[in-house]
């Protein structure tokens, strides 16, 4: 083979690459993750079209199954799937149960840390500052913000704050929001992220977005609620990603399967497929776990049966709800 046909061959390779990241990148994600250390992107927020929702953002909590490779391929190299955690719907979750009891036993708690839930965050608005170089940006201007715990934890503390007295994502009184990206310990660090001191109002061009896109139902972003097949096949896989099997796209490809795997051609029926992962956000990913720091082991059991009968009540937002109630008003 000639270098001139190694380099078309190396040249067409790029190109399919480019082609399937393309189609699985989704363009109205703001990937605020992607900026330089040291920088800032201004963000507005907007309300959530859905009136059942007070808040002005929805919660995904989703559980990494790892697996050794793919089943068929010699590649054995880990991949992740990604599957939805019941608890996001306030139901029992199947993977949690079982991992619970796993932090009782300090030789099974980091593992119980992998398997743990991971909690995002969706919130939509406008980019008002964008350090982040886009070759392409969507047209709709609402951009979709995916939140994790760090700049969560700062909006949720925001709100409870007695001194704020308008929702930031009322249209004329509303704060926006500065992101900041710095790090600790080699890792990226959003806790410098702030709400802006003064109140703006949406411009005329972000108010013309809104008369012409209309504000999307934050619940659109979420996965499909696992039905009985679904659970059944989160069990199977769970229990094989523990074992240390590959992952078997011919059982569960029409299920959950890698980022950027399509789904198996066989399958028509496309109802209880969640959608693939776009980005590969690289957001703050502290684990969720029921215990941030060391405990004693001596203390462990009572926690574990705190846990369980709370449900994680603290990292909720019904205390956050009932403010909002008391604040909200009509834009």
């Amino acid at each position: 083979m000639s270098l001139a046909e190694i380099r078309a061959r190396l040249a067409a390779t790029d190109n399919n690459q480019n082609t399937r990241n393309n189609r699985n990148f989704d363009n109205s994600v703001y990937p605020h993750w992607n900026m330089a250390e040291g920088k800032s992107a201004t963000v507005r927020f907007l309300e959530d079209s859905n009136s059942s929702n007070p808040l002005f953002w929805v919660e995904r909590a989703m559980i990494r199954l790892p697996f050794k490779g793919i089943k068929g391929q010699s590649d054995t190299n880990q991949v992740l799937v990604r599957v939805p955690c019941m608890e996001m719907w306030n139901d029992t979750c199947p993977i949690l149960t079982e991992v619970r009891p796993w932090f009782k036993d300090p030789s099974l708690e980091q593992m119980g840390r992998d398997y743990w839930k991971k909690r995002e965050y969706f919130f939509q608005g406008f980019v008002r500052e964008n350090p982040v170089a886009e070759d392409d940006l969507p047209e709709n201007p609402i951009r979709r913000f995916i939140i994790g715990p760090q700049i969560y934890a700062i909006i949720k503390a925001s709100l409870l704050d007695p001194e704020l007295e308008q929702l930031p994502t009322h249209h004329v009184q509303g704060l926006d929001f500065r992101i900041n990206k710095t790090s600790k310990g080699g890792n990226a660090d959003y806790t410098t992220s702030t709400w802006a001191r003064r109140e703006s109002a949406l411009t005329e061009a972000e108010e013309a977005a809104i008369e012409k896109y209309g504000i999307p139902d934050l619940s659109s972003y979420l996965p499909k609620k696992p039905g009985r097949e679904e659970l059944n096949i989160i069990k199977e896989m769970f229990e094989a990603s523990v074992d240390g099997k590959p992952y078997d796209s011919e059982k569960w490809g029409q299920y959950y399967r890698p980022a950027g795997m399509s789904a198996p051609s066989s399958s028509s029926d496309t109802s209880s497929k969640p959608s693939v992962a776009v980005s590969k956000p690289a957001i703050d990913d502290e684990d969720d776990t029921p215990w941030k720091t060391p405990v004693s082991y001596e203390t462990k059991d009572n926690l574990i049966e705190k846990a369980a009968k709370e449900q994680d009540s603290g990292n909720k937002a019904e205390d956050i709800l009932a403010m909002i109630r008391s604040r909200k008003t009509v834009n």
